[in-house]
């Protein structure tokens, strides 16, 4: 009977001590703060935020005893006032006028590098479209190894690929001149026989084109 009495206090020592050492690592509980105020307070203070950021530069342009200025698109409203993408900065005094509402470029004047070359006129511009007709002679040249293969679709993408850019020159540099416009006329109705004997399938007649505008071409050349 003693024996089981000893055994019976030792397990309640041992009860004791798991629950003290258990207490020990209890993590005492933190109170948590109020999400409503601190969001209330978070709202508060950005809307105190944006409106410094609006008053503010408001304020650095309104003088005593006048309206508040405005300015929509340089269009409406006070012109000399700033404006949130007005026009480029169209509305803004010492600007100029700008080409077009959207266009950052201001309208071409008598000091701009374009009219002192000469504008369309220039030498520059000019040799560009000669330019043209110089490359459009070796795309005209490629041409019979086309029609030797029957590649009708090449025949008519070469036309197309880059010699759109001919008939702008073309007409460009045969303007205000009778027998430059003759010889375009020409040279065109070469062109447009190719495409349309590619179109049929006519190897033959297709070919006899070819060789009719370059010299077409050719005649036109000597006259610009």
């Amino acid at each position: 009977f003693h024996f089981f009495k000893k055994k019976a206090a030792m397990k309640l020592q041992i009860l004791f001590a798991l629950l003290a050492s258990a207490s020990a690592f209890q993590v005492a509980p933190v109170a948590k703060p109020s999400t409503s105020l601190e969001a209330e307070t978070s709202r508060r203070a950005a809307f105190a935020g944006i409106v410094a950021g609006v008053v503010a530069p408001a304020a650095a342009f309104a003088s005593a005893g006048e309206s508040p200025k405005f300015s929509v698109f340089g269009i409406i409203g006070d012109g000399g006032a700033l404006s949130e993408g007005g026009a480029y900065g169209s509305d803004q005094p010492g600007r100029g006028k700008v080409y077009s509402p959207y266009s950052v470029y201001s309208e071409a004047g008598a000091d701009a590098k374009w009219n002192q070359e000469g504008g369309y006129n220039g030498p520059e511009y000019i040799a560009r479209k000669k330019a043209v007709l110089a490359e459009t002679k070796v795309r005209l040249a490629k041409l019979p190894a086309y029609i030797e293969k029957k590649k009708w679709y090449e025949v008519k993408n070469e036309l197309t690929r880059y010699m759109y850019e001919t008939r702008g020159a073309c007409t460009f540099l045969s303007k205000d001149n009778l027998e430059r416009k003759e010889a375009q006329v020409e040279f065109f109705k070469a062109i447009e026989k190719i495409t349309l004997n590619a179109t049929l399938k006519n190897q033959e007649a297709c070919q006899a084109a070819q060789e009719e505008s370059l010299v077409k071409l050719d005649a036109f050349l000597k006259l610009v």
